[in-house]
């Protein structure tokens, strides 16, 4: 666990804050006019990243994970909100956008897709930073270098082309590439969920070992759970394009507040047979996020929803430590839920 995500550590200014973000995506109508609308994919996100922590992002596909990814990077531009890196604005006179990227990178899932089929590995890890003004020799050497540091030969692989390449040798030149601009935080989105599961373990090992040795902050989003909880320092759940909770990667794993977390946590498959599953965690699929439900956006599909949670929203920070928020009636005094705490006298 790194020292930010360490108990008892003092408080610093977060790395990355991530300050009410929004992107939805308008829909086209159709020759009768019929349709349109917009499709919420990210609806009012928050969150901050501290310096040297690993924050792992779950939730169901369509849950908005990705979508935030991408606004983090600006590959997608926000409807609206802030996002703030060390204390500056990003895209702002500040924090331009060529000088944020340069400090944040992003590792995807198709590590094929993710390079250029006509540049050899070595020219693919070399070209950024080369725009960024670094001599063309002095980029092969750290592109060499790199390639090195994870774990695949300069002599055997710098000449090759992606084709030429596994999927795990790929992935490992994506994070080398990632590694190229000296970044300060990598956005890794689904980087291993392409992988089998022993060059799986020695991705993730390799990305642990590099966060150590260059000092970096990860943002790690994966469907696997069991990889999130092996990596993190804290985990974020998200749901229908909001947060629904964020807490310490044991804590959450072990405690779990919001019912979607613990729905979320009990799909995970175990060898137990003492504790097998008899019936499905959660049933249904997610509302559309065209049309989202009123209140809390879960309670269509919870156990312990009840009236007020089709009418009141609840807000992320109500939980019963502040460490520890959660966005549930069940925990916000005065509610109207049954199970929320009383209104203070």
């Amino acid at each position: 666990m790194s020292a930010a995500g360490a108990p008892g550590a003092k408080a610093a200014a977060p790395l990355l804050q991530v300050r009410s973000l929004v992107k939805h995506f308008p829909l086209k109508k159709d020759v009768f006019g019929r349709g349109g609308g917009v499709v919420r994919a990210v609806d009012g996100v928050s969150f901050d990243v501290a310096r040297g922590e690993t924050l792992g992002v779950v939730g169901e596909s369509g849950c908005g994970k990705s979508t935030t990814a991408r606004l983090l990077m600006h590959l997608i531009e926000p409807g609206a909100g802030e996002i703030v890196f060390d204390g500056a604005v990003v895209g702002s006179a500040a924090l331009p956008l060529k000088t944020y990227r340069r400090q944040v990178q992003m590792v995807f899932q198709d590590s094929y897709a993710s390079l250029n089929p006509r540049l050899t590995i070595e020219d693919s890890i070399a070209f950024a930073p080369q725009v960024h003004g670094t001599p063309a020799r002095e980029a092969v050497e750290r592109a060499r270098d790199l390639l090195s540091r994870v774990g695949l030969e300069p002599q055997r692989f710098a000449e090759r082309y992606p084709h030429e390449l596994s999927g795990g040798q790929r992935q490992r030149v994506n994070i080398a590439r990632a590694l190229a601009l000296q970044p300060r935080v990598i956005i890794l989105d689904e980087a291993v969920s392409a992988l089998d599961k022993s060059v799986e373990a020695q991705v993730l090992n390799l990305l642990l070992d590099l966060k150590d040795e260059f000092g970096l902050t990860y943002l790690f989003i994966s469907h696997d759970l069991n990889v999130v909880r092996y990596v993190s320092d804290r985990v974020m759940v998200m749901y229908l394009g909001q947060v629904v909770e964020l807490g310490r990667g044991e804590a959450l794993f072990e405690a779990p507040l919001h019912p979607y977390t613990r729905a979320l946590l009990s799909s995970i498959p175990t060898m137990d047979p003492d504790r097998r599953t008899e019936r499905p965690p959660l049933a249904g699929d997610p509302p559309n996020p065209i049309n989202p439900p009123s209140g809390c956006r879960f309670h269509t599909r919870c156990a312990m929803a009840q009236a007020a949670c089709s009418s009141k929203v609840p807000t992320l920070g109500t939980g019963p430590a502040a460490a520890h928020p959660v966005a549930c009636l069940m925990y916000e005094a005065g509610s109207g839920h049954g199970a929320a705490p009383k209104v203070a006298a």
